[in-house]
């Protein structure tokens, strides 16, 4: 249930960064007004082709401008989840991010605490047993009767080491779902400050390639370069939750190994050991998996701030101008971008 819900919020979270409904710009107005004079001093200079028809084309972005510029603002309003982006009038990405955040901050506090409580009471009637047949024990002298009182106190004992667990599981889930809460906070930030920063200075000059992979070596600073601010703090957000998730699974590991350290010594074919096994093997797949994750989050990082810049000046409407320049013969200039 744990992994369904943390991979439900990723895959939402990538959804945002991905621009699943990416909105229509009109072109900026100064690019009606280019004079003649600048295109013929460099007829391919990138963003200015001289052609009206082509200057004023519209640019589809996920990054939409509005008319609130202000960056305290937006960072004043970023201290609530998705506050930044109902600022910035992205108010479909701020009511996800909310959404999600609430529903965390609910699951992390009253339903874990109710969880919690449930388990302990549940537990009662098994202690009770226990001390019960404990002191059956303790006053009983016919060994048949002994050895039974022994083996309904053994089973009290296993019922409540069950639920012991089960908080233990519960606690584990808490702290993994906490985490991925604070990253999902930290992205709202990261995604509000992207906002504002494209609204004011969006770009589609060409970027180095070769430096966004040299700053990529450092996880996220590869999208910082190439101004995806959303991105990494999505990034960010997947590699605390992903941390986090290695950190309490491996806790669970050392946790059940002690346990089946215990139980072996009693026996090797009881239920018991055989569900302690099941645990180890359990959360022992569950640490790899997040440390498979961690790893390809890594490359992914450096794969997209590689496409990023290598795609930075995509919408630049060069890519479809061929002009001609007339100087004293015939002369075609052409550019193709890769």
């Amino acid at each position: 249930m744990s992994n369904r819900l943390l991979a439900i919020i990723l895959f939402v979270c990538l959804a945002f960064a991905a621009g699943a409904s990416a909105q229509t710009v009109p072109a900026d107005s100064s690019q009606t007004e280019e004079s003649a004079d600048t295109l013929a001093s460099d007829p391919l200079q990138k963003g200015k082709t001289g052609i009206v028809a082509i200057d004023t084309l519209t640019v589809n972005e996920w990054d939409i401008p509005t008319k609130r510029n202000s960056l305290p603002l937006t960072m004043l309003f970023a201290l609530f989840p998705g506050g930044g982006q109902y600022y910035t009038e992205h108010y479909v990405r701020g009511g996800f991010i909310t959404g999600i955040e609430l529903l965390l901050l609910y699951e992390v506090t009253a339903n874990k605490s109710y969880q919690h409580k449930r388990v302990l009471e549940q537990a009662e009637p098994f202690k009770d047993s226990v001390a019960y047949y404990t002191e059956k024990m303790l006053h009983e002298k016919n060994r048949d009767s002994l050895a039974h009182f022994h083996s309904k106190r053994s089973e009290f004992i296993g019922r409540v080491h069950e639920k012991s667990d089960k908080k233990m599981e519960q606690e584990d889930l808490r702290k993994a779902e906490t985490a991925w809460m604070y990253g999902l906070y930290l992205y709202s930030f990261f995604d509000a400050f992207g906002i504002w920063y494209n609204n004011n200075y969006r770009s589609v000059e060409l970027r180095s390639m070769k430096t966004a992979l040299l700053w990529s070596i450092i996880p996220g600073f590869g999208q910082m370069y190439n101004r995806e601010f959303g991105k990494q703090g999505l990034l960010y957000m997947a590699f605390i939750g992903s941390a986090t998730s290695i950190w309490t699974s491996q806790n669970m590991v050392e946790y059940y190994l002690d346990r089946k350290h215990v139980v072996e010594l009693e026996s090797t074919s009881s239920d018991e050991y055989e569900r302690v096994c099941e645990r180890v093997t359990y959360y022992r797949k569950n640490r790899n998996q997040y440390i498979w994750a961690l790893a390809l989050l890594y490359l992914y990082s450096m794969g997209d701030a590689a496409v990023d810049a290598l795609l930075s000046d995509f919408d630049n409407p060069m890519h479809l101008a061929v002009l001609p320049r007339l100087e004293g013969g015939v002369q075609a200039l052409m550019s193709f971008d890769f």
